[in-house]
């Protein structure tokens, strides 16, 4: 290797690139798959469906870690080992956009938003790095521990079961459900003195659900959640990194072995497929949602300035402000191509970030290789129908850990604040918190409030973000000093 060419830009021979890049990829691919997971079975798509989201969801993060490790024209690519994925950031709100229109013009409105909020971080990503004195650590800490706390509630609900539809606490008696359909045929019978039944009446469900809290389940959530710990404790470098795709594994195995995962699908998804725009859904563009989804790419843009600046750190390659505008315009392309994909929102993975420290590897070739090994994932149908098979037991366990990592990104971010010179820090996070937290307590705190505002007002994270921001503003106002920005930002190695 020649002296005059950087570690960032060494190349090096293919069996190791590849291995490595097998690497960043395994140390991804729970996280990169659990967010079309969630969505999708938010949305109540088919498997089919969620199993086409999973394809997608990889191809375009193969895709769009191949621009920016490799760069692409002047304008897209940081040119340094960062491999891209989807950002837990930007579930909690797509959850609600989901919960309040399903199907697939549920999915329509996500996409709308997704794409718009890519143009949006297109346009705004040279002024990003201007608009980091609005978020210091107590609000970026504030909003990131109100995304994990929001999305746990997904993780609860995958082990136990939704709080609504088949695996609900309670069912409706047989015998009343039974009544309830006599009555309605002896009114609607001629000559009946019975009046119809009035519209909406329901049986109230009244008896314990077998499918709800299953001790199976239950169990299987156990043990993958032990299996992750354990290896986080005991195992050491990338093994540690892998431990939650690991308990999934062993979750998956230990469903398999019970004859709880169903492989029909599996064995008729094609070999080969390629990935189309707009296979699921045409994109529906609402303003107020894509405002949502504008505010917290904001905020995962800001995360991103950190992961960049700590990568050159790392790698002793120095960043530039045109560099950081490139990595950040390229986020900005990745959440527009995958809302053209019927996919989501993208952001550097802060657990690669992790990675290149403990491999000491710099080379970008290397995420270069993961890049294609996750296109030629999403164009195998089989391995995303595969993954989609996993019962909720499995992903239970490792979304305690997943979405509880996010919160505990954003309580760590916080620990670095002062609250005992400025006790305003603390009444900024606790009115934040709790401002965020009405949606998720009292979902139908805006019954009364104008309907045009529900789409603004239904998500916590945005809530949160608002208050956290004018709050800060109010107490603190905005200094001129954005390193501790910046190191928050670094901080957040959880998505």
């Amino acid at each position: 290797m020649s002296s005059s060419i950087h570690p960032v830009d060494e190349t090096l021979p293919l069996g190791r690139v590849t291995t490595l890049g097998l690497q960043h990829v395994l140390v991804m691919y729970a996280g990169a798959v659990a967010v079309p997971l969630i969505v999708g079975r938010a949305l109540n798509l088919a498997p089919e469906q969620v199993a086409h989201l999973i394809s997608a969801d990889l191809f375009v993060c193969g895709l769009v870690t191949l621009i920016q490790a490799m760069g692409a024209t002047q304008w897209f690519g940081i040119k340094l080992p960062v491999m891209m994925g989807v950002t837990f950031a930007s579930v909690a709100p797509m959850i609600s956009m989901a919960q309040a229109t399903g199907g697939q013009a549920g999915a329509g409105l996500i996409f709308g938003s997704v794409i718009g909020a890519g143009i949006v971080s297109l346009l705004i990503a040279p002024l990003i790095s201007r608009m980091l004195r609005f978020f210091p650590p107590v609000v970026t800490g504030t909003i990131i521990a109100v995304i994990g706390i929001s999305l746990m509630r997904v993780g609860i609900n995958w082990i136990f079961g939704n709080p609504v539809g088949p695996t609900a606490p309670s069912v409706p008696n047989p015998e009343h459900l039974k009544w309830l359909a006599d009555a309605q045929a002896t009114a609607g019978a001629p000559g009946s003195s019975l009046p119809p039944i009035p519209k909406g009446f329901a049986v109230v469900p009244t008896i314990p659900n077998p499918k709800y809290a299953d001790l199976a389940g239950v169990g299987i959530s156990g043990a993958v959640l032990v299996t992750i710990l354990l290896i986080a404790r005991f195992g050491k470098g990338f093994l540690a990194n892998v431990s939650v795709l690991a308990g999934i594994v062993v979750g998956g195995i230990i469903t398999a072995a019970m004859g709880l995962m169903d492989f029909n699908k599996v064995a008729k998804a094609e070999w080969f497929d390629l990935v189309l725009p707009f296979e699921i859904a045409t994109p529906v563009f609402d303003p107020v949602l894509i405002l949502t989804m504008s505010l917290v790419m904001v905020v995962v843009m800001i995360e991103s300035v950190g992961m960049f600046l700590a990568l050159s750190d790392m790698t002793g390659k120095e960043v530039s402000q045109d560099d950081l505008t490139r990595g950040l315009r390229t986020d900005g392309l990745g959440t527009l191509l995958g809302g053209i994909f019927n996919t989501f929102p993208y952001t550097s993975f802060s657990q690669n970030v992790g990675l290149v420290a403990v491999t000491g590897v710099k080379s970008r070739w290397v995420c270069v290789a993961g890049g294609v090994i996750l296109i030629i994932l999403g164009i195998l149908p089989k391995m995303a129908a595969l993954i989609e098979s996993l019962p909720t037991v499995v992903l239970g366990g490792a979304g305690l850990v997943m979405f509880g990592m996010v919160a505990a990104t954003g309580i760590r971010i916080l620990s670095n604040v002062d609250f005992q010179k400025n006790r305003n820090n603390a009444m900024i996070v606790a009115v934040s918190i709790g401002v965020g937290m009405i949606p998720l307590v009292a979902p139908n705190f805006r019954q009364w409030m104008p309907h045009a505002i529900h789409p603004l007002i239904e998500s916590g994270i945005l809530l949160a973000s608002l208050s956290a921001v004018l709050l800060n503003i109010f107490f603190n106002g905005t200094s001129s000093d954005t390193s501790a920005a910046v190191r928050a930002a670094a901080q957040a190695d959880a998505h």
